[in-house]
């Protein structure tokens, strides 16, 4: 009875969280001296996760202010190469936190006693906390001004608001905060429909899947180019693949909902009113993953799979399974609906198919079950370890070694590839992953795991090497092999030794690396560590010079260390 009463506490709490809504007249926009258009909105489906929050446009450009939306206080700041780069967040009194992500600078009093933490601590990348009394803020008060750092491939404001008490996430155009002009109904481009098996022991086997092509009839009304009904199995779902798009950009944007009515009665609904941070890798079981690594539209899987938790559906009928009998016409509709309230529709006819799909059991295979935990093996040179939860569906696994691809100059070599997971197959959890192999002692320091792409080439994929095995946590299905990545990064100066920098506000250097990336890098000027922002995706480093010009020569050194432990080094002077 115990356990009844707090599963029904729980479901009661989640329904409460989820159906809270937010107040549009709490709050203002977050950015100003902007067209108010966006480049991203909140919950797209990308792989590995849901986007948390809107992106807005800042016509390419960056130092565009960025107000407080509500009243409250300034209650984090944090500093990274990747991610949100540097991020500010302000909690309000209305029990949210507005997040402000990949900010050109915070304002001037934050930004310095940022630099007086990063030169006590000796650390670029921080993260800060602050009390309701350090840092109060008035709505509309400027708390930064918007740029591109982090892991940001054009200037613009990533912005969220948060629940303060569970972190759960907003959405923020859906709940007006955020209002773009929107008047263009989503695109239906594609239907897929996945015949199914069950086999014992829970495996669902999928036939690969059949795919038809939508055409607009008209405004929000679409069709199929075929007039036949689609023929259909026993048992099997669809895949509708959509996208959206906004008036005045040309960017691709995700759906708000999605249903599905069979005969006229509805069987499915995903709907994305929000989510917690430990369920946005859940994206990859909500999409048809494989397709979803392939398109550029959203590839909505009809279907709830063995861990999708239900938070992401407000309607399911046998986890979204149609089922047909031989010479049986059913009736199909879908229909895909913006944050702006715009839907299109798409219906057509299925008729069961005489044959019938039975899969072949693969007797060598193991069947490992999302709730278990897994050591696999091949060859005795490769053991991965998957942790319970990290799978959204049971599967079949033969671990095999596969060829590995050529290398680029500069890496070497050292191991076969191993296959572990089928492929494109999403984690949830990283998997543990060792390779034993034959390294020369003066390739030990700088040997890693890299994967074979869907190109054949070597990517990086990191780890580690301990008496000859290179240990790595992953993400990735694709094949693994061990390589020495010998070449240490490339640094060039964006001035000439001796320059006059007494009228620059900035020193600046490009750090490249051809494998494993940039991992680490420490500026001294004058033999004093001092601050140096990353930017990625351009291999950018920057120190902003927060003391006057002293009119003498000073000495620079830049070091820079990639992911396989190489190390390079600039040396000079300026004048300043």
């Amino acid at each position: 009875m115990r356990r009844i009463l707090t599963t029904l506490l729980a479901a009661a709490i989640w329904t409460g969280l989820r159906a809270q809504t937010l107040d549009p007249a709490d709050y203002i926009y977050p950015i100003r001296d902007v067209d108010g258009s966006c480049s991203a909105n909140f919950g797209e489906m990308r792989p590995g996760h849901f986007h948390a929050g809107a992106d807005i446009r800042t016509g390419g450009v960056e130092g565009k202010e960025l107000v407080a939306v509500a009243d409250g206080y300034v209650s984090r700041i944090s500093v990274a190469p990747g991610g949100y780069g540097r991020a500010i967040y302000v909690t309000l009194h209305n029990g949210t936190t507005a997040v402000y992500g990949h900010l050109q600078r915070f304002r001037e009093d934050i930004e310095q006693l940022l630099a007086q933490e990063r030169r006590a601590q000796g650390k670029n990348s921080l993260n800060l906390f602050f009390g309701h009394s350090k840092w109060p803020v008035r709505q509309g008060e400027v708390i930064g001004y918007s740029g591109n750092s982090g892991s940001s491939s054009g200037p613009h404001l990533h912005f969220e608001i948060r629940d303060t008490r569970t972190q759960r996430l907003h959405n923020v155009v859906r709940e007006g905060i955020i209002r773009p002009v929107d008047s263009l109904p989503p695109r239906i481009a594609k239907i897929h429909y996945i015949e199914i098996d069950s086999l014992p022991g829970g495996l669902c086997v999928r036939r690969s899947p059949e795919s038809y092509t939508a055409v607009r009839s008209h405004e929000g009304v679409y069709r199929l180019t075929r007039e036949e009904p689609v023929g259909t199995g026993r048992k099997g779902y669809f895949v509708v693949e959509a996208t959206d798009r906004r008036n005045g950009v040309h960017n691709r944007f995700g759906l708000w909902r999605v249903t599905a009515w069979i005969d006229g009665e509805r069987y499915y609904e995903y709907r994305m009113d929000g989510f917690t941070f430990d369920q946005s890798r859940y994206c990859d079981a909500v999409s048809y993953y494989p397709l979803q690594l392939a398109t550029r539209n959203e590839a909505f899987r009809l279907a709830q799979t063995e861990t999708a938790p239900d938070d992401f559906y407000t309607a399911m009928t046998d986890r979204g399974v149609v089922r047909t009998a031989p010479g049986q016409t059913r009736r199909i509709r879908i229909e895909a609906e913006d944050d702006s309230g715009n839907r299109s529709q798409i219906e057509f006819d299925i008729r069961g198919r005489a044959d019938e799909f039975h899969a072949a059991p693969d007797t060598l295979a193991r069947i490992i079950r999302p709730g278990q935990a897994a050591t696999l093996a091949c060859d005795e040179k490769m053991t991965a370890r998957i942790p319970a939860g990290a799978l959204h569906e049971t599967l079949a696994c033969r671990p095999e070694q596969v060829a590995a691809p050529r290398v680029d100059t500069g890496l070497v070599a050292l191991s076969p590839a191993y296959r572990i997971l089928p492929p494109a197959t999403p984690l949830r959890k990283t998997m543990s992953v060792s390779i034993r192999a034959e390294i020369p002692a003066r390739m030990q320091p700088h040997a890693v795991l890299a994967r074979r792409t869907a190109q054949g080439k070597a990517a990086y994929a990191g780890g580690s090497c301990k008496d000859g095995t290179v240990t790595a946590s992953v993400y990735t299905v694709d094949p693994l092999f061990v390589v020495a990545d010998m070449t240490a990064p490339r640094i060039t100066a964006n001035f000439k030794r001796g320059a006059d920098l007494s009228h620059s506000s900035t020193v600046g250097f490009r750090a490249t690396d051809n494998f494993s990336g940039i991992a680490s890098y420490a500026l001294h000027i004058d033999g004093e560590w001092v601050p140096c922002e990353r930017y990625p995706m351009t291999g950018r480093l920057c120190h902003t010079f927060d003391t006057p010009p002293a009119h003498r020569s000073h000495t620079i050194r830049l070091t820079v260390r990639d992911g396989a432990g190489n190390t390079a080094s600039w040396e000079g002077t300026f004048y300043r």
